[in-house]
């Protein structure tokens, strides 16, 4: 990874929808170059896709929460079984395995503090492999730099 490819994956990063001229003259490089790169760095895996972001005040889905879960059992077949579980959760944006003391930190969305009270309690409240459930509630997110 050079300098150019660098400065690439930082303007399509900030602003996915360049067009491969605009990105070209920003990276200093002629449009045959810079497509030739951005194709070789999706091909690699490097890029994995383009996606929007989207104002979640005007989706349905403004309240956001970050859940901290505990396991009751740390085995690799609890662990698969909760994941396969959260999967299908669609308030679940994001679910990461973390160390320390609780298992896991997933990023909830939902459309209210009632919505997330039926999450919390009929959806992640009710896996047999949960041990322990701390809410932190978003009041804000003065940087955000998720894409």
């Amino acid at each position: 990874m050079d300098e150019i490819s660098e400065k690439i994956l930082q303007h399509l990063t900030t602003d996915g929808r360049l067009s491969n001229i605009e990105l070209a003259d920003r990276v200093g490089l002629s449009p045959s170059a810079c497509l030739r790169r951005v194709q070789d760095l999706e091909k690699r895996g490097v890029i994995k896709g383009y996606r929007a972001v989207l104002d979640r005040s005007k989706t349905g889905g403004s309240f956001v929460a970050y859940v901290a879960v505990g396991l009751n059992n740390h085995s690799k077949a609890s662990q698969e079984a909760f994941e396969a579980s959260i999967a299908l959760a669609l308030q679940v944006k994001e679910c990461h395995n973390i160390t320390g003391t609780i298992e896991y930190l997933l990023r909830v969305e939902c459309e209210d503090l009632a919505a997330y009270k039926h999450f919390h309690t009929e959806i992640l409240g009710v896996l047999e492999q949960v041990n322990s459930i701390t809410s932190y509630i978003v009041m804000g997110s003065p940087k955000d730099e998720r894409a």
